[in-house]
């Protein structure tokens, strides 16, 4: 496998969460699959007071819980800790800049690395722009070799805020210098998506309006929101799975083969997904909320009785959707978001719905939908089922539905990669194939915004409440099974003449 040009890490935001669970692991076990650069060091900045040691020390308290039952060898984790080093200052404040450009020009002296910069910003995003505008303030957007920007979703709260970031950003670094992370994508089965379809001769023929009958994509969670209640007041379901998850996976699941198998090429069909989508009516999108109730065996309460909550708050934690994609490919196959939190199972998944035949022979077969279904596990456990008719041992024709199961660990003895290992590891090679680019995710924004703005202007209206551990609001399990309402013969005109009152709105 490629190995990345030398250079260096900056993680601002070094002393939270995000740095200790996922990225410092992440880059150790990149450290071990011999995968990092030649040469490359770590620099962790924030505003918390750490020397070196202390640092590492903290850090190497989240390798090891990273690991799980698999103890790492001491020697293994110092090793990797000696490239890890700290710098404590404000990121806020552009003044101190100077200081950090010169810790990173020393570092670079003192291990021979050439002017090659990474800066992650793992932060809140209020200080995204503080910290592109400090950079550039003080020239450190440019440099002998390269620089990249890596910033966590989310990615604006709304169409204007993500347009304001967006030029905010490019003032200070070129386009294909800045990467927008969405974790989903590093995930293995995600990526395979891409291989699954154009890569097999036995599933890309029949991709399409003409043989495909609905698509269900699902994120869905027993937990409910921890302790993010100050930022999941300001998000809300829509914009935190759906505007970047589930859209990310509807556009490998619906966009067209790229011309060249290449980063621009591939974000090239992503826009062309996008811009194609139909505008959702209001009456196919629910949006609920979860109150007390019973969740994994344990009485949990309400989201209005979370930490940091408003007594009265109107977020939504639970969205079912049905869309449209208006092109050649996918003309009136309804496709299915939903996600939510507080239900009855943690799982996301895409379902592929293949059309049902034209007659029912036999005894037990499917009805209203098709036996024939594709399913795509990104978790708990990653795999694919392919589901199917079979005739039940014995007398007569009775048909069963079936499975063919496979589980993705399978292909490798080890455990699987977590998405960031790939997603640092693209990054450090300037491979920008997984990561968001800003025309798709203004088209993103133009989709999802008329929603927000109805929900503003709709208030208390229209948001419907389910029991924390049930499988969410009645009306969104309405919505998801529209299809399903008529036989299998008449499950194309059902989608069709839907699709057909949505263009009359």
């Amino acid at each position: 496998m490629e190995k990345p040009e030398n250079q260096l890490l900056v993680i601002f935001g070094a002393s939270g969460d995000l740095t200790k669970r996922k990225l410092i692991p992440s880059l150790f076990e990149l450290f071990l699959r011999r995968l990092l650069p030649d040469k490359f060091l770590i620099l962790g900045a924030a505003r918390s007071s750490f020397t070196d040691e202390e640092y590492r020390l903290m850090q190497k308290k989240g390798i090891i819980e990273s690991q799980g039952k698999r103890l790492p060898e001491e020697r293994e984790v110092d090793a990797f800790l000696e490239l890890v080093h700290y710098f404590s200052f404000d990121p806020s404040d552009c003044t101190q800049y100077p200081r950090l450009k010169e810790r990173i020009a020393g570092l670079q002296l003192e291990a021979s690395l050439p002017d090659n910069v990474v800066y992650y910003l793992a932060t809140p995003p209020l200080l995204y722009k503080p910290i592109a505008e400090c950079l550039k303030k003080n020239q450190m957007n440019k440099s002998g070799g390269w620089r990249r920007i890596v910033v966590e979703k989310p990615f604006g709260t709304d169409l204007k805020s993500a347009l304001q970031l967006n030029n905010f950003l490019r003032s200070a670094f070129g386009e294909k210098e800045i990467y927008r992370i969405d974790h989903y994508m590093g995930k293995e089965t995600v990526q395979n998506i891409l291989v699954l379809r154009f890569s097999n001769g036995i599933f890309e023929p029949l991709w399409n309006r003409n043989y495909v009958d609905r698509i269900e994509i699902s994120a869905t969670e027993t937990l409910g929101i921890e302790n993010r209640g100050k930022y999941y007041e300001s998000a809300g379901a829509l914009r935190d799975m759906i505007q970047n998850h589930l859209m990310e996976l509807m556009a490998f699941i619906a966009m067209e083969p790229p011309a060249m198998f290449d980063p621009e090429s591939i974000r090239d069909e992503i826009t062309k997904v996008f811009r194609s989508l139909h505008p959702a009516a209001p009456h196919d999108v629910i949006r609920g909320q979860y109150t007390e109730g019973v969740a994994e065996g344990e009485n949990v309460r309400g989201y209005r009785s979370e930490k940091d909550v408003a007594a009265g708050s109107v977020t939504e934690t639970y969205v079912a959707m049905r869309f449209f994609i208006d092109n050649w490919r996918w003309g009136g196959v309804p496709f299915y978001f939903c996600t939510g939190k507080r239900l009855a199972e943690k799982s996301s998944e895409i379902v592929i719905h293949f059309k049902s035949t034209p007659q029912h022979f036999f005894t037990g077969e499917c009805t209203g939908t098709s036996c024939n279904q594709l399913v795509i596990r990104i978790q708990p456990d990653e795999g694919i089922s392919l589901r199917f008719g079979l005739k039940v041992p014995g007398a007569g024709f009775e048909v069963k539905q079936v499975s063919m199961d496979f589980r993705y660990d399978s292909l490798s003895g080890d455990t699987l990669p977590d998405a960031y290992e790939r997603l640092l590891l693209d990054v450090m090679l300037g491979d920008s194939t997984l990561y968001s680019r800003s025309d798709a995710l203004v088209a993103s924004w133009e989709f999802i915004d008329p929603l927000l703005r109805e929900w503003e202007s709709a208030a208390k209206r229209n948001l419907f409440f389910y029991s924390a551990g049930s499988e969410g609001p009645e009306e969104g399990l309405a919505l998801l099974q529209k299809t399903e309402e008529c036989c299998g013969k008449c499950g194309e005109a059902s989608a069709v003449n839907d699709h057909d009152e949505v263009f009359s709105e």
